[in-house]
């Protein structure tokens, strides 16, 4: 089945270790193009390349954020908007 995506530009503001040592990091991302009240995302620090190899994200690193759905989940969107 087909999928549709956007593409957003983000920031990576900080990295939070957790309060808990057995809990993941998070970093939290500032996504560029969002509304100012929910502009922020945290998620586990943990990203993967092409090979599997697991890295971790650094503040000020500029990611992109991908949002993706199958296409059974969307409508198409009118003309005049």
């Amino acid at each position: 089945m087909s999928r549709k995506r956007k593409k957003l530009q983000g920031t990576v503001q900080k990295v939070i270790k957790p309060a808990i040592p057995n809990q993941p990091e998070k970093a939290q991302i500032d996504i560029h193009d969002a509304d100012d009240l929910y502009r922020e995302i945290r998620i586990e620090n943990v990203v993967t390349d092409e090979k599997g190899e697991k890295a971790q994200l650094k503040p000020g690193a500029e990611v992109d954020v991908i949002v993706e759905a199958d296409s059974s989940a969307t409508i198409k969107k009118p003309e005049n908007l």
